[in-house]
């Protein structure tokens, strides 16, 4: 058996940016073990698969240990594969996920995903994710991670997280954010218990990041930057239950996976 495989650098207009993902179109669906395996194999912090269907596509997608509900720079990346590779007629795409309908439409060179607003809520911080990133937060809230807001920018940046306590987190993740100086704000993202230690760029927390600084900053189109080593540039915009997310994309690599 022969399946397509791209790796695609999603939230940046050049390679060795962004945050990779691996992008596998697929007839139809074959099962999750092996799904799962060739997540692990690949190595990133997502492959996604999609299969097509009458008007849209259903994907899925895996990190090298897990099915996740939703991420949005393999999103992107897919849309960016059917976009250009797949079928170039094309300016929207519509994705159904375990997220519900997810679109994406291309506007010059920008992709933009339509997703669900997850605003934070207050919730009580734990012990293993405060000793994990060993600064005290200005606040801690809940969305579908941990939300950890701090001072300014450089904290984010100068944090060095203990990935063993934050491995213990009773949630997805933990996104820490702050105010940017070239960007409305600023964030990083920790998953390791999903395989990830730290996501170069993770458009599902803006999810919940961008009605946080809509609030926050009282605007509603906002420029956002991933302050991971490799980052990564969004730019996001609050529309009460839905959140736009735009970013650029860039082909890495394709070539043939073999079963």
């Amino acid at each position: 058996m022969k399946i397509p495989l791209y790796q695609i650098d999603a939230f940046t207009s050049r390679v060795f940016g962004g945050n990779p993902a691996a992008v596998c179109p697929l007839q139809e669906w074959l099962d999750e073990d092996v799904l799962q395996a060739i997540a692990e194999e690949n190595n990133l912090s997502e492959t996604a698969f999609f299969v097509p269907m009458e008007h849209e596509f259903h994907i899925r997608w895996f990190t090298p240990v897990a099915e996740v509900d939703l991420c949005g720079h393999a999103t992107l990346a897919s849309a960016y594969v059917i976009f250009n590779i797949i079928e170039s007629s094309l300016s929207r795409v519509s994705f159904r996920s375990r997220s519900g309908i997810l679109t994406v439409s291309k506007e010059g060179d920008l992709l933009t995903m339509d997703f669900p607003s997850q605003p934070p809520r207050p919730c009580e911080a734990p012990a293993d994710l405060l000793e994990g990133l060993g600064k005290r937060p200005l606040e801690v809230l809940c969305s579908e991670d941990f939300f950890v807001v701090f001072s300014n920018e450089a904290e984010v940046r100068e944090l060095a997280p203990d990935m063993a306590k934050l491995k213990n987190v009773s949630l997805r993740g933990v996104i820490v954010t702050a105010r940017g100086g070239d960007a409305d704000f600023v964030s990083r993202f920790f998953a390791p218990k999903y395989g990830i230690p730290e996501d170069p760029v993770t458009g599902s927390a803006h999810c919940a990041l961008t009605p946080y600084w809509a609030a926050r900053l009282r605007k509603k189109a906002l420029k956002a930057y991933q302050v991971s080593k490799r980052g990564g540039e969004l730019f996001c915009s609050d529309h009460g239950e839905r959140v736009m997310i735009a970013g650029r994309a860039v082909k890495y690599l394709e070539g043939t996976i073999t079963l």
